[in-house]
């Protein structure tokens, strides 16, 4: 099976904790480096074919919003947990707008979804 790849754009430059979660379930991680990287995740996942992406900031509607106006990625934004980025996967959003949460689990367990989604 193909590797998932997963794209992260924190407004504050952030994202390492996430993207050690996506590796630990054996996705590839590309995490934009520096502040304002959240408007680059559309950008990016164009350029990596990335499979999912997620937007860090504080409400984590501008890098997804932007994302899905410029590419038509699937998005949903606003979220404040795990769950709900599962429950965006399993809707079929490829963009993720998550407040900040910088936590491992949150890298782990959307790319064993997505990995689930793809068969």
């Amino acid at each position: 099976m193909e590797q998932i790849v997963v794209v992260i754009g924190d407004r504050l430059g952030k994202g390492q904790n996430v993207a050690k979660g996506v590796e630990s379930a054996g996705g590839r991680a590309v995490v934009i480096p520096g502040v304002g990287a959240d408007m680059r995740l559309g950008d990016v996942m164009k350029k990596e074919n990335a499979d999912i992406g997620i937007s860090f900031c504080g409400s984590g509607g501008a890098g997804a919003i932007t994302a899905q106006s410029k590419y038509g990625y699937p998005a949903e934004h606003g979220m404040r947990s795990v769950d709900e980025g599962i429950t965006a996967l399993r809707n079929g959003k490829r963009v993720l707008g998550f407040g900040f949460m910088d936590i491992e689990e949150l890298g782990r367990r959307l790319t064993e979804e997505m990995t689930k989604i793809k068969g």
